[in-house]
């Protein structure tokens, strides 16, 4: 579910927890054929579980925001986008966007259909 602030037009995602917990449960059987391997794995999908209970995407008029709790951790303005995809739409896992200066891929730990409408919304794709 996602939340919107009407005076203000922010939309705050909310965590979807499908990725993180897929990558736990890949790790599973795997303890049977290589357990640190496996250990690394699970270690991975708890951190993503956390960064999902406690990282926020927050899209207002003219940025999107990573908040956690209160702090803001960064802002990326819309204006400095090029070009942003969601990668495999039957399930989505990664979001890459491209700014000016730099490229950034980030899972999927948000709505995903939320995620894309925002996305749609504020920073169209250029054909």
């Amino acid at each position: 579910m996602t939340t919107a602030t009407a005076s203000t037009g922010t939309v705050v995602l909310s965590p979807s927890y499908r990725l993180p917990i897929a990558i736990v449960m890949l790790a599973a059987p795997l303890l049977l054929v290589q357990i640190w391997g496996s250990l690394v794995i699970a270690l991975f999908g708890f951190f993503l579980l956390f960064q999902a209970a406690t990282l926020r995407l927050c899209f207002t008029e003219t940025a999107l925001d990573i908040e956690r709790g209160q702090t803001l951790i960064r802002r990326f303005p819309y204006q400095e986008w090029q070009n942003w995809r969601l990668f495999w739409l039957p399930v989505p896992i990664f979001f890459y966007f491209r700014e000016v200066n730099s490229i950034h891929f980030l899972p999927i730990l948000f709505d995903p259909k939320a995620l894309q409408s925002c996305l749609e919304t504020r920073c169209p794709q250029i054909p």
